[in-house]
């Protein structure tokens, strides 16, 4: 096991902010249409970026993980997220219909192997399509993983999380009445899918608010900010839940993990912080004694975020490693 603790200066390891060179949507299903851009070395090495959520959409930031003058980096906001059309669109989105729409992207824009990056939710998506896709997939690079077991989604949506943050959960449990806290993620989801938009707008909020409240070793106010946005705490709120209360929509409870065999061959780098309370480290280190092979790194002073120190750094040093494959 390595139990790294980050050796850091004030320096940070991103490189520096660049501009997409190409961006434009493809039509994935009849009413779907996802937002995609390129950015880095248009002859370079793909990269793929998988956003987490699900519904989180992509930023200019997450270009900065890869040497642009190496890497073609290749990102897009997944069905109903960022500026994917329609916006919360909760029909025709499901786990296989995301990794249907990798490899259609994939090949529309000529790629026969890439380097697949993906944190959270993105870890999960990764892992899927490489299960899925394997003989196309370069090397992974995973952070705070979450193969989205019923335990996982209990521990921060029901009970667990709860008793490290009591202060943010308080928000999170009031927005929904007492009979109904058995079951939140149900409780949630009756009121996401509302027709009544204030309903809809005050539990997108309330469901958003406690995830980015939640997301650092130190809370930064600056995400719980984010969540008072209307667009995006509904898309990603309701995109989320709607996954969740479809039990992702997996086959079996652990099918990530039992599945991981065909996988081993690819190489691979894991980055998990321990104080990671939206995807426990638990999960992250299940992952890692199935698949000895790839490289795995427990931050020792890190939460769920990869723009903390520890996390960014080896986030980075993991996709210069890929650079001499």
């Amino acid at each position: 096991m390595a139990n790294t603790q980050s050796h850091y200066g004030t320096e940070s390891p991103l490189y520096p902010k660049i501009d997409a060179y190409d961006t434009g949507f493809l039509k994935v299903s009849d009413i779907h249409s996802i937002h995609y851009e390129q950015s880095g070395n248009p002859n370079g090495l793909p990269v793929v970026y998988l956003h987490g959520g699900p519904g989180g959409g992509i930023a200019p930031s997450d270009r900065q993980y890869f040497d642009p003058k190496f890497y073609r980096i290749i990102a897009f906001d997944q069905r109903g997220a960022g500026l994917s059309t329609p916006a919360a669109e909760l029909a025709q989105n499901d786990t296989w219909s995301l990794v249907s729409d990798i490899e259609q992207l994939r090949t529309t824009l000529g790629v026969d192997k890439w380097v697949v990056f993906g944190g959270s939710w993105g870890s999960t998506l990764a892992l899927t399509y490489a299960i899925k896709h394997a003989s196309h997939v370069k090397a992974l690079i995973l952070r705070g993983i979450f193969t989205l077991r019923q335990s996982e989604l209990k521990w921060f949506y029901q009970e667990g999380a709860s008793h490290i943050f009591p202060d943010a959960w308080d928000s999170y449990r009031d927005a929904i009445p007492e009979d109904e806290r058995h079951d939140f993620i149900a409780a949630y989801y009756k009121r996401l899918t509302s027709d009544d938009a204030a309903v809809r707008r005050a539990a997108g909020k309330a469901w958003s608010t406690w995830e980015m409240a939640t997301s650092k070793l130190f809370v930064d106010p600056e995400m719980i900010k984010h969540a008072q946005d209307d667009t995006w705490a509904d898309q990603f709120a309701r995109i989320e839940c709607h996954y969740f209360i479809n039990k992702g929509f997996f086959e079996t409870d652990a099918w990530i993990l039992d599945n991981v065999d065909k996988i081993r061959h690819i190489p691979a780098v894991i980055v998990q912080g321990r104080y990671d309370v939206v995807c426990p480290s638990t999960t992250a280190w299940e992952l890692h004694k199935r698949w000895p092979e790839a490289e795995f790194h427990m931050i020792g002073d890190s939460g769920h975020s990869a723009k903390e120190p520890g996390t960014t750094l080896k986030l980075v040093e993991a996709a210069n490693k890929f650079k001499t494959l």
